[in-house]
């Protein structure tokens, strides 16, 4: 489980950003970046949406540590949890390509191969669940 802290590091790292640059495109001050990263505040809710549309990452995986699935949700609700997930499979498609173009990995680019792998692991859950709801196996 990864908190907002190690997801922010995570994500900043991924695409190349330093505290100070983060901070001028989030238009907040570095120091706030610095304690967001080390724990020691959460940022105010209108900087978690900005953070979530600057990333392009959705706010409940800034802020849950893992997505819960509600034993009641109904077959509906779960496929529309995956066609949601369609945004993110387009995402890593363009993103692979991208890292595997020049057929080196940097360190940079195992960041951003982390981040799929944990994408990829949510909308595999999301699967799961949708065969369990069909009693498939």
């Amino acid at each position: 489980m990864r908190a907002f802290s190690k997801k922010l590091i995570d994500l900043r790292a991924q695409y190349g950003y330093s505290q100070e640059a983060l901070a001028e495109k989030l238009h907040v001050s570095r120091q706030a970046i610095s304690k967001w990263e080390l724990g020691i505040t959460l940022p105010e809710i209108e900087n978690v949406v900005v953070i979530s549309e600057f990333f392009d990452v959705s706010i409940d995986y800034l802020l849950k540590d893992d997505i819960q699935f509600d034993s009641h949700d109904n077959l509906d609700r779960v496929i529309i949890k995956f066609l949601a997930s369609a945004q993110d499979m387009d995402k890593i498609s363009k993103e692979l390509i991208e890292i595997t173009r020049d057929g080196i990995i940097d360190e940079q680019e195992r960041g951003r191969l982390d981040n799929i792998v944990d994408t990829l692991d949510k909308i595999s859950a999301i699967i799961d669940e949708i065969k369990s709801k069909m009693n498939v196996k």
